[in-house]
Parts: C-alpha cells; structure tokens; sequence
C-alpha cells in the first residue's frame, strides 16, 4: 500500500510540472495574445487608494496616511478621474512591475497623468509616462 502512495505521489510531482506548462502554451493553430492598443491621453483626477475607499469609504486628505501605508502593504492606488472612471495604473516595462510607488506620494490628492490608457473588460488602465499634482 505505501508502495502505491510513494509511486502516486512521484508520477503526480513529475507529471504536473508538465501538464502546467501545456496549459500555459497556446492550442496549436491558436494566435499568440496580442497586448491591448491604447491611445494617448491626459487624466485630471484624485490618487486613491482602491480598497478604503471602495470597501470602507474612506478618502480625503485625513485618509493620506493610511492610504500611504495601505500601497506599502501591496493594496493598489489607482486614479479616480474626473470622468468618473477608475484608472488602474499599469505596468510600463515588464509584468509585475509595480507602479504604488509611482502613486504614492500623491496618495489622496489630485493629479494630472499623461500616458496611454487601454479599456478592457469594462475596466481602464494607464501606463504612466508622467504624473504631476493637478493645477
């Protein structure tokens, strides 16, 4: 009986590596995803930060510091603009590269950013070329 398990457990720890990286592969014949088309635009709006003030409604300028110290923890800042849409900052170089940084100084404060923004799936994004506090 623990012979079985043993051998399972080895056949199961060699085999998913496998089967893991055939799901990432794309069916053959499949295009290869192509990354979004954006355009170039400019967004007056407020740096938020995403989880107080959608989960608990808090923001302003009494919200600065937790909102500062929520981006260090890993929760996301975005840009509320103007417009009413949410821009959720996204990377400009590789994957994975974070843009709380970026952000975080103008924690619950206006700003203008300039980049290029996509819409996908009811949501938009900017990749940040600049952000300065609104005049």
């Amino acid at each position: 009986m623990k012979r079985s398990t043993l051998l399972a457990a080895l056949i199961g720890a060699f085999a998913f590596p496998v089967v893991m990286s055939a799901q990432a592969m794309p069916k053959s014949g499949a295009m290869p995803m192509k990354a979004p088309v954006g355009k170039s635009a400019t967004v007056t709006g407020t740096v938020i930060d995403v989880s107080c003030k959608f989960g608990q409604g808090l923001s302003g300028a009494d919200h600065k510091m937790c909102a500062e110290i929520c981006s260090d923890r890993g929760l996301p800042l975005a840009v509320l603009g103007d417009d009413g849409k949410l821009y959720i900052p996204a990377s400009t170089s590789m994957p994975g590269d974070a843009q709380n940084g970026r952000l975080k100084a103008f924690a619950e404060q206006r700003v203008t950013v300039k980049g290029k923004v996509f819409s996908a799936g009811g949501a938009d994004a900017i990749q940040i070329a600049s952000i300065a506090a609104a005049k």
